[in-house]
């Protein structure tokens, strides 16, 4: 586990951040209400941000090189992925079999979702953690009936919607199992999280009247739905357990099977159910990171009903070194954790020989970055820019929307950016501009690969 953790999580964290996490960098250093992020409420929206609150004030005591800030902002991410990963083997033990605990743990660790979300500065890590923790908790609560275990467990799931706004569908898993081990005591521990998710229910309406301006994508084909099904992971699991020959099949109780497909199945359904009905497309691989730990537990439970019993922990270090191997990514010795080197293409451009002299044209890589809340005129630092505010660049700033439009471009032809000039942003739309300045009969110098962001020299041709 340690060699997994170490290369899967642990090796990425100093690589740049995405532009999700500038926006958690932003919201820490400038304020949840900050007046530009009112184009974009639901991103402060979120208690996961008292986190990297926690942790700002240590880079004050650190070195300010290439990597520092970005490792002590996911660091939070980290704990609390490693902590879910506890929670998740005693779900395990406790619902499946008493030596399922490190299977769960590498069939965690072989999706990739998780691995990602180890290494995030985002909320998902945290409420990965919360909703196993919860899940847990109630498990104990009707198993042994003591009232702290009740009492956490309201705490935690009043937590769940306060992590994330799209993270609702979980509160169905959990009724799922309640209504399998029915008392009155857990109506009324339901009645009083449902008061306490008042204040959040009413956050949640009214940012759902604007829900469409945040939408990036449109409402994925069914095959996305079974691909967010993880059936991959059911079949390796399934596969290694018969490699063990496996002599009879064993048998779950239906109440641990209810929990154990209800995590598994619910949120991905619920949530593309939701994308489908509203036509707002929220079936997006992070908000659906809390139904990860169910398909672990699926894939524990498929190698259970196969597995012989003396073989758990066998069969657990055949699948972890799989993961190592597998999921190492070993073509490159420091992977990033994301495809977007922001920080790469900002010392880039620096770099270049008249860099403050220079007018570089940046569109926003926000998808809320157009009028009115966007104009040419846009007061930095500001959300819509929030990459700029964690790597600055130098030259003259000149702000460009998300997306072009035929009003857009005739603003960019009233601009003279001089006889050389960057554009720099995510690569679709420094695409588009390129080509859109290329048109003029100007020519380009790409700087450098920063993956899915892109900085190119556009120069004038000699007279």
């Amino acid at each position: 586990m340690a060699l997994c953790i170490l290369r899967l999580w642990i090796v990425p964290l100093p690589s740049s951040f995405w532009v999700d996490e500038t926006g958690t960098l932003f919201v820490v250093r400038q304020g949840a209400h900050h007046p530009s992020l009112n184009v974009a409420p639901q991103v402060p929206a979120s208690i996961y941000f008292w986190l990297p609150r926690a942790v700002d004030p240590v880079l004050t005591f650190l070195p300010h090189t290439a990597g520092v800030m970005e490792t002590v902002y996911r660091l939070p991410s980290i704990l609390a992925m490693a902590l879910a990963l506890f929670v998740i083997a005693q779900i395990a033990q406790r619902l499946i079999h008493p030596n399922a605990g490190w299977f769960a743990v590498f069939a965690c660790l072989a999706l990739r979702g998780i691995d990602y979300e180890a290494a995030d500065a985002r909320p998902y890590a945290l409420g990965i953690v919360v909703v196993s923790a919860t899940t847990l908790f109630l498990i104990r609560w009707l198993d042994h009936g003591r009232i702290l275990d009740a009492v956490a467990f309201v705490v935690l799931a009043a937590l769940i919607w306060r992590v994330h706004l799209l993270f609702w569908p979980f509160y169905l898993v959990l009724l799922v199992y309640a209504l399998t081990r029915p008392t009155r005591n857990v109506l009324i521990a339901f009645a009083v999280i449902a008061v306490s998710l008042i204040p959040v229910l009413f956050e949640a309406m009214a940012l759902s009247h604007h829900a469409a301006e945040h939408v990036m994508a449109p409402v994925p084909p069914p095959t996305e739905l079974l691909r967010e099904l993880k059936f991959g992971l059911l079949f390796v699991c399934a596969a290694l357990a018969c490699a063990f020959r496996p002599r009879a099949l064993r048998k779950i109780s239906p109440s641990p099977l209810a929990l154990i497909l209800a995590w598994w199945l619910i949120p991905p359904i619920a949530l593309y159910a939701f994308s489908w009905a509203t036509g707002n497309s929220v079936f997006v691989h992070r908000y659906l990171s809390f139904a990860l730990p169910g398909a672990a537990l699926a894939g524990t439970a498929a190698a259970a009903f196969l597995l012989p019993e003396p073989r758990w922990n066998w069969a657990a270090i055949v699948l972890g070194l799989g993961v190592f191997i597998f999921l190492g990514d070993w073509r490159i010795p420091w992977p990033p954790h994301h495809n977007s080197d922001w920080r790469a293409a900002a010392a880039a451009i620096n770099a270049l020989p008249n860099a403050s002299t220079l007018s570089v044209i940046c569109p926003s890589p926000f998808v809320e970055a157009r009028s009115p809340a966007w104009h040419p005129e846009y007061a930095l630092p500001g959300f819509l820019y929030a990459h700029l505010a964690a790597y600055p660049v130098q030259g003259k700033l000149l702000l460009f929307p998300f997306q072009s439009s035929p009003e857009v471009e005739r603003w960019a032809f009233t601009l003279h950016p001089g006889r050389q000039f960057v554009i720099y942003g995510q690569a679709p739309i420094v695409e588009f501009w390129r080509g859109w300045y290329l048109k003029q009969g100007r020519t380009f110098q790409t700087l450098g690969d920063f993956g899915d962001v892109s900085a190119v020299l556009i120069s004038s041709p000699n007279p």
